[in-house]
């Protein structure tokens, strides 16, 4: 009886044990404390760690309460750097990913320019080419008509054609002969004088029919003031006709004797014939332009004449600003024509002869010697006849004077004034 109820207490031990091992809780648990959020802790039933190798041998006191074992920071810190290299990596491939995102935007940018230029410049080429095809398929047609233009207006491109042509002649040929001083030839301006008066009588006796003279004395034609074409025609005949004329008056002042004008005086007079005879070209068209912009034979209601009367006004409006403009040249010419002011001073003779008598431009011996402010001493026609295109000496380059008179050399103006 006494081994049966000691039977009974150990087993009833072992199932007390038993009950509080399964309504215990887990024997590895983490714990959530808010001391221990850096590391994992487990908790263990002493029953457990009683049977663990070596904790006999444990010194801590022993208790009934649960044994927490923590797991080392260590861990922790070890995922702490693996999640910054992470990081890190993921930093980096972002880096990179938007570096050769914008690379590649970069490149498409350029491309798509690229692309662009080629398409503008294709295009262009596509446009000649089409041109070049229809000038090919066109050429035809273009040469019949002007074929017929010009057997239609032969007689007018003629004149046109040997107008100009004259003009071009004589202002060559009348500079030339300026140039020669002493030396130029009196018998080729006679026959340029004969020349460009013969040219005009030509001219008017052709076109008697339309009294193209009378434009000279700022008279109306017997043209048809309606017709563009033969306003613009009579304009510009007599606009060549004007500079003929003020070119004869250039012949007539190189066949008049060294001994009564010099050439400074000489050069004087060329100025004031060109300004005035550019001044006369001005005022000449000035009639027929006003006629044919006041006339309306279409409209003679009072809205085409009210219409052309303000254009005839503006017109006027145009050409008194014209003449404005010239105006002031006109008075700056005639103030160089009546001073007597001359370039330089006279150079004595230890100058001249310091100078070697050997003038720099003509390579003769001096006329009339000047020396310029530099000290450099010229004929007094030769440093006259440079300054009319230049302003400055001609060996050192210094500034004589501050204006050219341009039209001293006999030029004429090859400007076509057709309005």
């Amino acid at each position: 009886m006494k081994l049966r109820a000691q039977y009974d207490r150990g087993t009833n031990c072992e199932t007390r044990r038993a009950f509080k091992l399964r309504d215990s809780p887990d024997p590895m648990q983490p714990d959530s404390s808010p001391q221990e959020r850096n590391g994992l802790s487990l908790t263990l039933q002493p029953e457990l760690l009683a049977r663990m190798p070596g904790a006999g041998s444990s010194n801590g006191p022993e208790t009934g309460d649960d044994v927490r074992v923590p797991i080392g920071s260590s861990s922790g810190s070890a995922s702490g750097r693996g999640a910054t290299s992470r990081r890190v990596r993921t930093g980096s491939h972002g880096h990179s990913h938007s570096h050769a995102h914008t690379h590649s935007q970069e490149h498409e940018s350029d491309s798509g320019e690229s692309d662009l230029e080629s398409g503008e410049s294709s295009s262009s080429l596509s446009e000649l080419r089409y041109l070049l095809r229809w000038l090919k398929k066109s050429l035809p047609f273009i040469v019949i008509l002007s074929a017929k233009l010009v057997i239609q207006h032969a007689l007018g491109l003629a004149v046109a054609v040997g107008l100009f042509t004259t003009f071009m002649y004589v202002n060559k040929s009348i500079q030339t002969q300026v140039f020669f001083h002493d030396r130029r030839r009196k018998l080729h301006c006679a026959w340029l004088l004969v020349f460009l008066t013969s040219s005009s009588l030509l001219v008017f006796y052709t076109f008697h029919t339309q009294s193209l003279y009378r434009c000279l004395v700022f008279a109306n034609p017997t043209i048809d003031s309606q017709n563009f074409w033969e306003v613009l025609w009579s304009v510009g005949v007599t606009n060549f006709i004007v500079k003929f004329f003020f070119m004869g008056l250039k012949c007539l002042i190189l066949l008049v004797p060294s001994p009564l004008m010099t050439y400074r005086q000489r050069g004087q007079w060329y100025m004031l014939t060109e300004e005035t005879g550019q001044l006369y070209q001005v005022i000449a068209p000035v009639p027929l332009w006003f006629r044919y912009l006041v006339s309306y034979d279409e409209m003679e209601t009072s809205v085409g004449l009210t219409l052309g009367i303000l254009l005839a006004l503006l017109y006027l409006i145009m050409k008194l600003l014209a003449l404005y403009g010239l105006s002031g040249s006109l008075q700056k010419t005639l103030r160089t024509f009546f001073s007597s002011k001359l370039n330089g001073a006279p150079a004595s003779p230890a100058q001249v002869r310091e100078a070697g008598d050997i003038c720099p431009i003509c390579q003769a011996d001096f006329k009339q010697p000047r020396v310029l402010v530099c000290q450099h001493i010229f004929c007094e026609e030769c440093i006259a006849q440079w300054l009319n295109q230049e302003r400055t000496c001609p060996l050192c380059r210094t500034v004589i004077t501050d204006k050219v008179n341009k039209w001293k050399d006999g030029a004429t103006s090859a400007y076509l004034q057709i309005y």
